[in-house]
């Protein structure tokens, strides 16, 4: 998610006249023409308008991160037989654009796949009921995976794209760097991670082995990652909103850029006029009315989920019902994750504060009497885990816990 939110940011700032048109025009170049998203068979997608602001309910982008690029060094990261779609991040932006959650949902979730269109155009792959998620990638491209999730969450998807383990170095790169919290020495001999308990600010490959990270962090599983994921994710996203990248043409160009020609994204996202609309509606988002929050889900399963990750239904369907009624709601105290902890309490224990009520909602006035009503409660959704970007949080070791 923050990926597409820095790359709108630095495109905003980037086509305005901090580096001037040359610059802009190059980044549109680096964009290239886009992924068209096609529907599954017998599902319908509804076109993006010509304007975000013109979305009714918000909007959706998913972040796709792929671990089998064909432009990376395969000798690096390991050869692999199918492309992945091993990240899956769904960004919600609410209608009056005051907030957003972005929904890292886990790689070995196991959910339906729809019947997806082949790429080459010659018919559809078949159906699948029980598949883990990052296989959806490998049965028709971003398409697929965007009918799945959309599939899984109910929302609809306009906007996609996709980032390969290059763009995420390049990017940590452009930026300076992405200070990192740690809570105790994590060493990861399967990624080469290795840094000490603290702050550590991470760039290029060590960026990379941070994200990528299961066995150092957590429980060692999936749903450790994504907590861990989160402590970089918001960190990165602090990082992007400060005054020292929005000040620095070079920075910003160089982050642009960096994001620009290391994703694929579909054909709607590709519009330099779509990408300022973005970033126009990301760009004052106080840091604590952003949520990261996990599709919730357990480990521990029989059958089909042994091994995999168990998607908790009603959790899930609390979550999604709220995001697509802009309902504001908050995570539980302490819910942070199994791989990160607060800084506060250096236990997890700190609650996560409640996103600001939106606009829209905020305090209305009865037209009879002029008196302020009720503002509308903030439903705690039990169950979930997360944080926001405001919080500051250290990744917790495997076997910490």
């Amino acid at each position: 998610m923050t990926k597409v939110v820095a790359a709108s940011v630095a495109v905003l700032l980037v086509s305005g006249a901090s580096v001037g048109a040359i610059a802009a025009y190059q980044v549109r170049s680096d964009l290239g023409t886009g992924v068209e998203l096609q529907a599954a068979q017998g599902e319908t997608t509804r076109p993006a308008p010509p304007s975000i602001s013109e979305y009714e309910g918000g909007f959706n982008i998913l972040v796709v991160g792929t671990d089998n690029d064909a432009s990376q060094d395969q000798g690096a990261f390991g050869e692999r037989d199918a492309t992945l779609n091993d990240v899956n991040i769904l960004l919600h932006v609410s209608a009056d654009h005051s907030n957003a959650t972005a929904v890292s949902i886990p790689r070995d979730m196991v959910v339906p796949i729809p019947s997806c269109a082949k790429e080459d155009g010659s018919g559809y792959y078949s159906a699948m009921s029980a598949r883990p998620i990052n296989e959806a990638y490998s049965y028709g491209g971003l398409s697929c995976v965007a009918s799945t999730v959309s599939s899984l969450t109910g929302l609809d998807i306009p906007f996609a794209g996709t980032i390969s383990f290059n763009g995420v170095i390049e990017m940590s790169n452009a930026i300076g760097g992405v200070p990192v919290c740690a809570a105790t020495p994590i060493k990861d001999r399967y990624t080469g991670l290795d840094i000490p308990a603290g702050e550590t600010v991470l760039s290029g490959a060590d960026a990379l082995a941070f994200l990528r990270t299961r066995h150092g962090v957590g429980d060692g599983s999936d749903l450790g990652r994504i907590s861990s994921q989160q402590v970089y994710l918001s960190s990165l996203l602090r990082t992007v909103k400060s005054a020292d990248t929005l000040s620095n043409p070079t920075k910003l160009y160089s982050l642009a850029r960096a994001a620009a020609s290391n994703m694929t994204l579909s054909d709607q996202l590709t519009k330099i006029d779509t990408m300022v609309q973005i970033g126009l509606a990301l760009r004052d988002l106080p840091l604590d009315d952003v949520n990261f929050v996990q599709y919730p889900g357990t480990t521990g399963g029989s059958g089909v989920y042994e091994g995999k990750v168990q998607p908790n239904k009603a959790v899930a369907t609390q979550l999604f019902d709220a995001i697509a009624a802009d309902v504001p709601f908050s995570i539980p105290e302490g819910s942070t994750g199994i791989g990160s902890q607060s800084t506060a309490t250096g236990d997890g224990s700190a609650a996560s504060p409640a996103p600001t009520t939106p606009a829209d909602t905020a305090t209305p006035a009865d037209p009879s009497t002029g008196e302020a009503t009720a503002a509308p409660t903030t439903e705690v959704i039990e169950g979930l885990t997360g944080q926001t970007a405001a919080d500051q949080t250290c990744s917790v070791a495997f076997g910490s816990n």
